[in-house]
């Protein structure tokens, strides 16, 4: 089996899980995450952090979210431009929300986009050495390329469920590794600069 045929399989199995956390399991399992992160992720005040509005059966991130902007963070959110670009446009209160691709929302056109410093990653699954599966478009890898094109190196958060946790992911030469990964159960570090 090719190391895209393992993760393809490995996406199935780890999606199908998470797919399986009943509704109410998965929103008090977001606040713990909220309450894991929502001090314990260091920034200065000012520092912009791209997080998601959920879609299928994600984490949660808006009281995540919702503490960071307390604590003085710039939000913002993925809006799909093409098949192989997103952007992160800012999340202002009280914008509107409207359809930004791949059954996501955020804010639209007009609103302000942003190079995030900190990043909270969506994924199929993760392993113990910060190696992470996305969703097989390639969106994230190839923004936080970008991103590094121009000088910039945004620390990297997965957020996943712990039934998403894999004994290994079968790393290709384009994929990026994780800073840390927050689920319900904490929030673990394979770098030095959280806190």
């Amino acid at each position: 089996m090719t190391a895209k045929e393992l993760k393809a399989q490995l996406r199935n199995e780890r999606l199908s899980a998470r797919d399986a956390i009943p509704a109410e399991k998965r929103a008090s399992k977001s606040l713990a995450m909220a309450e894991h992160a929502g001090e314990a992720v260091g920034f200065a005040l000012g520092t912009i952090v791209s997080g998601f509005l959920p879609i299928r059966s994600e984490a949660d991130l808006r009281p995540l979210m919702a503490r960071f902007a307390v604590r003085g963070a710039r939000l913002c959110v993925p809006a799909i431009l093409d098949r192989q670009t997103i952007v992160f446009r800012e999340l202002a209160e009280g914008a509107p929300l409207v359809d930004t691709g791949f059954g996501t929302v955020g804010p639209g056109a007009d609103a302000a986009i942003l190079d995030p410093e900190i990043m909270l990653v969506p994924l199929s699954a993760f392993d113990a050495c910060g190696h992470r599966i996305g969703y097989g478009a390639g969106h994230y890898d190839r923004a936080i390329s970008r991103l590094r094109q121009k000088g910039l190196h945004p620390k990297l958060i997965g957020i996943a469920f712990d039934c998403q946790e894999v004994a290994h992911v079968p790393a290709e030469p384009h994929d990026i590794s994780l800073d840390a990964i927050l689920t319900e159960s904490g929030l673990r570090f394979f770098a030095s600069w959280i806190g």
